[in-house]
């Protein structure tokens, strides 16, 4: 019988040859035991039993997203333990997440393998230290703290520093990163800078807290989760006594997610092996998306310097999607720059053909939303179950719209990787406030001078941290400013649908749809954010809010953190299975003005968008390295041309790239010291002339080129032609007019006549 979602059935067992290649990550729950240790390597394809067979020596696999990187290094040990070759107990598997960890667990059961060590690295540091600690040091393990939070607030407090709930987030995140980059406190500030991270405050601020944090751990005997490997790493390197035993002990290891690894975790996991070569990592450098907690794809991609005489394996069929997601994900990494990008893979699909990306753009976000959660309901409606459909999106504070879209269209939903919008602590806060803001009325003297209810929103939110520029950097003073913005733009449109609408009814209606959400979390559809989403798969993905400033995020600034953002867009395409949707919104409300544009990194692979060349890379096909170096007979002659300057954003200094950055001679997310009221009248100045003409508004001048020209505010002609977008035939249509305008005088609606280019 066909899948409801018109996925051909799961193939019988049976050998590779003959079709019968078992899903990468669909299985049965109680498959049955392979009866000997060749049954093991039934259904792997080459690849897959390149690497089961591969039991000694270094082994580097590099595996694509949906290639079947779990199943291949389960069968690895599965099969070493079943034929004899590898001693259960002197294995260690290694990755990062307990439910990573429960998986492969599981699956090395199902195989006959049981007796294996399947651990995160935390887990497999602790029970050692907690074994070795009275021979290494003596008396007990000093308590471990389950949450650093409370410490770092008394720590602060003792610096006479005073942090609010999300300062305290962003500081204790701040010590957990210098811990696993090994940085001590006298070497965050440089660290920082080195490392071009944004810190959520006064660096020299953060590395007192940090030292002060760890004098109270002293003080107390206690020791928190990146201690745990710290102290490991400190008694393997002082204790060869202690050492030998662990590698008595552990004589094959496993590290999974190797692209992961933090240089902490990569100390601790050279003590480990010492001197040997029985390693197998396994990783995809195209799936590093969690630098910013001090992981890095260095160990990935240098593993064969290291070991020269490593096998490598590249794992490249993807049993996961279907050739049009996997073209899609593709074509984006074929645009990407660096060094992980030198070393992508190119995926091929093992699916029959399926629908092609859906790409819409919307005037608004509520239009998005509404319209994402109709195209869900007629997704079940055809056999989608609602567990197999996600929504996913660059950051938490983007779920609220959706949970209210898809709770109208009476879709269940789950989130994961965050609180529900209205359990969140910051709108919590915001709706006490905005509650007693209500109940006082006309005698409360924060509302003086705010004449309408977004007025009134906007100034009892500002008591709580909402300002009318976004806080720069990320971490979670930006996530508190998104609700709390949220929440200003949720009250902006309430007014607009309901005119007179007063603080008691925005109240009320706040009240409402907290009320709506509190039933119990029931089997839906996934709301999650692409970070959150990672490892995860569903036949139905809705990549949602894809503009600019969110994907990349504004704060992306360098190179390598806008590359990390394709990567993140990438992992999110490579979760769908068979239907992929990607959207954007021009406007954030009904009737804004449509400033927005969609992500960069759709441009040549949208339709409409344009052509990017693909450029070539190492990674290539399973095994195979691919150049794009051509010979001299073949090479195009070289024409030679003056050397362009590169254009440079007027406030930061960055390298611009982007055309409309280009010609505002900034970046997009820095600051702007447009004249808003000149913009106005120019704004307004076009649209007279574009309707004279009968011509849409940006053939007069685009947005880009109206907020150069209010930000420049020329006074000659000089002035103006050189403004990108403008030039001599602008110049001689509309240039006396604009310099009016720019001048503050009035001008005339009349038509102006074409003239000849000069």
């Amino acid at each position: 019988m066909p899948h409801p979602c018109g996925q051909p059935p799961h193939p019988p067992p049976g050998t590779w040859q003959h079709g019968g290649v078992t899903a990468a990550t669909h299985s049965t729950l109680f498959p049955q035991v392979p009866d000997t240790p060749d049954a093991v390597l039934d259904g792997l394809d080459p690849e897959q039993r390149e690497v089961a067979l591969a039991l000694h020596g270094p082994v580097c696999v590099l595996a694509g997203a949906g290639t079947g990187k779990t199943r291949a290094i389960t069968h690895r040990i599965a099969y070493g333990v079943r034929a004899g070759i590898l001693q259960p107990a002197t294995v260690l598997a290694v990755t990062f997440t307990n439910r990573a960890a429960g998986e492969m667990r599981g699956r090395l059961r199902q195989l006959g393998a049981t007796g294996v060590q399947a651990r995160t690295f935390h887990s497999a540091a602790l029970r050692q230290l907690q074994y070795f600690w009275p021979k290494a040091v003596g008396g007990e393990l000093p308590r471990l703290l389950e949450r650093k939070v409370q410490l770092v607030s008394e720590a602060a407090a003792r610096c006479q520093i005073r942090l609010d709930r999300t300062e305290l987030r962003d500081a204790t995140s701040e010590i957990e990163w210098a811990k696993v980059t090994q940085t001590v406190p006298a070497d965050y500030a440089a660290a920082v800078v080195k490392a071009q991270r944004d810190a959520p405050r006064d660096p020299a601020e953060l590395a007192q807290i940090y030292s002060t944090y760890e004098q109270l751990k002293r003080d107390r005997s206690v020791i928190d989760f990146e201690d745990v490997l710290l102290l490991m790493v400190g008694i393997l390197q002082d204790r060869a006594d202690i050492a030998e035993h662990v590698r008595g002990q552990y004589q094959h290891f496993v590290v999974d997610e190797y692209q992961d690894v933090s240089p902490l975790q990569q100390r601790l996991l050279d003590l480990w092996v010492g001197d040997r070569d029985d390693l197998c990592v396994v990783g995809d450098a195209s799936q590093t998306i969690y630098s910013f907690t001090g992981a890095t794809p260095d160990h990935l991609l240098n593993f064969r310097t290291r070991h020269p005489g490593a096998t490598v394996v590249k794992l490249v069929r993807d049993y996961r999607s279907t050739p049009q997601v996997v073209h899609l994900a593709n074509g984006l990494l074929s645009q990407a720059r660096g060094k992980a990008a030198d070393h992508r893979l190119e995926l091929v699909s093992q699916r029959d053909k399926g629908p092609e990306p859906v790409y819409t753009e919307y005037g608004d976000e509520p239009t998005e939303a509404e319209s994402t959660a109709r195209r869900i309901r007629d997704l079940i409606a055809a056999g989608v179950p609602a567990g197999e459909i996600a929504v996913l999106y660059r950051v938490n504070s983007q779920s609220e719209v959706y949970e209210q879209a898809l709770a109208d269209a009476g879709v269940p939903y789950q989130l994961r990787g965050a609180e529900r919008f209205f359990e969140r602590a910051e709108v919590r806060e915001a709706g006490t406030a905005l509650r007693g803001a209500a109940r006082a009325g006309g005698n409360d003297s924060l509302l003086d001078g705010a004449d309408d209810l977004a007025a009134q929103v906007r100034a009892v939110l500002s008591t709580k941290g909402w300002t009318t520029r976004p806080p720069a950097g990320s971490g979670a003073v930006r996530d508190r400013w998104e609700s709390l913005a949220a929440l200003v733009r949720l009250a902006e449109d309430f007014e607009a649908a309901r005119p007179g609408a007063t603080l008691t009814d925005l109240v009320r209606e706040l009240d409402e749809r907290a009320a709506a959400q509190h039933a119990p979390t029931v089997q839906g559809v996934t709301l999650a954010s692409l970070h959150a989403a990672k490892g995860l798969e569903w036949d139905a993905v809705f990549l949602v809010g894809l503009t600019e400033g969110m994907m990349p995020i504004a704060y992306a600034k360098t190179d390598e953190q806008v590359e990390e953002e394709r990567r993140l867009l990438y992992v999110g395409i490579t979760r769908a299975r068979v239907h992929l949707s990607l959207s954007w919104a021009l406007s954030r409300s009904p009737g804004g003005r449509a400033s927005r544009r969609a992500t960069r990194f759709l441009n040549g692979l949208r339709p409409g968008s344009g052509t990017v060349g693909a450029r070539g890379g190492t990674g290539g096909g399973g095994g195979i390295d691919r150049g794009t170096a051509r010979t001299a007979a073949n090479r195009a002659p070289a024409v030679e041309r003056k050397p362009r300057s590169p254009v440079r954003c007027r406030v930061c200094g960055r390298t611009l790239t982007d055309a409309g950055e280009m010609k505002l001679m900034r970046c997009e997310d820095c600051p702007s010291d447009m004249d808003e009221g000149l913009y106005e009248r120019l704004h307004d100045w076009r649209a007279a002339q574009a309707a004279l003409l009968g011509q849409p508004d940006f053939c007069v001048f685009t947005e880009k080129t109206l907020m150069a020209i209010a930000e420049a505010v020329p006074s000659t002609e000089g002035e103006l032609v050189v403004i990108a977008g403008v030039g001599n035939r602008k110049l001689n249509r509309f240039g006396t007019d604009v310099l009016a305008i720019c001048a503050g005088e009035t001008v005339g609606d009349e038509a102006p006549q074409d003239t000849d280019e000069t």
